[in-house]
């Protein structure tokens, strides 16, 4: 689906990948409902789009909370009369621990933003977008989603949700006129540690601090709009994310043990 003239809704549109996604979408000529939680960094992220500022609807709303969510296709229908895309961006990360040592809290608030946010979402929207002569979905897994990482289990079992959720409905629409992509990021330049409320851990002489070089946001948004034109199934953002997706189905146990190697200083001892 070309993006030219649709409306894409985009969540975490305040910043990081979800700002680049909202900025690129409205240079090619689409219009944005962009979704975060801070309404300041949604202001920030439409001052950005200078001249394109016009073609930017924002919508304060925790992806988490599916009545929020329920009520969003109406506002971004009213705001852009139409909706033709959706792309899932919104996520965090959990505090770099073992399971073990991680309270349900944490738990459940990166099971509800990662995974349920994704299912309201994608709800709410279907129905709107199956209406449409051409729509698409893009729902952000991670590199986590399919190979291991030491504390951030859980956070990979939630996007491990995302990427067979994205492919159950990718398979489910077939036949339909929504196509479907699945989007593995690697290690992506943004602050998602911060939104997270996660602290950095300290690396000290860690591995993990030169591990993986990144890609920035403004790449990644590019390699995403990609892959929504040319109708992908999977895209994988970064050297890192297609070599470790190589490893990994060469041999899962030697690629899970070499990723311990490379993370193993970040866990408290």
């Amino acid at each position: 689906m070309k993006v030219m003239n649709k409306v894409i809704v985009v969540t975490g549109g305040g910043s990081g990948m979800g700002r680049a996604l909202v900025l690129a979408l409205v240079s090619k000529g689409a219009r944005v409902a962009a979704i975060d939680l801070n309404e300041n960094t949604l202001k920030e992220t439409v001052e950005l789009a200078g001249q394109q500022r016009d073609k930017i609807s924002t919508h304060v709303v925790n992806v988490s909370n599916r009545q929020a969510v329920e009520a969003l296709p109406e506002a971004v229908l009213s705001a852009h009369g139409a909706v033709d895309g959706l792309i899932n961006n919104a996520g965090i990360i959990q505090p770099f621990v073992r399971l073990k040592d991680l309270p349900y809290d944490a738990i459940e608030r990166v099971l509800n933003v990662n995974l349920y946010g994704v299912i309201y979402m994608t709800k709410a929207f279907l129905p709107h977008l199956l209406q449409r002569p051409a729509a698409h979905i893009v729902n952000v897994s991670s590199m986590g989603g399919f190979f291991p990482v030491p504390g951030q289990t859980l956070y990979g079992a939630s996007k491990a949700g995302v990427k067979l959720l994205t492919e159950g409905l990718y398979a489910e629409l077939i036949e339909s006129n929504v196509r479907v992509t699945v989007v593995f990021p690697g290690a992506i330049a943004t602050n998602i540690t911060q939104n997270s409320g996660v602290a950095a851990p300290s690396t000290g002489s860690s591995n993990a601090a030169r591990s993986f070089p990144t890609t920035s946001p403004a790449d990644a948004a590019q390699t995403i709009i990609d892959g929504i034109e040319r109708d992908q199934f999977q895209v994988y953002i970064g050297n890192d994310a297609r070599m470790m997706n190589f490893f990994y189905r060469f041999s899962p146990l030697r690629a899970t043990r070499f990723m311990y190697s490379r993370m193993k200083d970040l866990l408290p001892k």
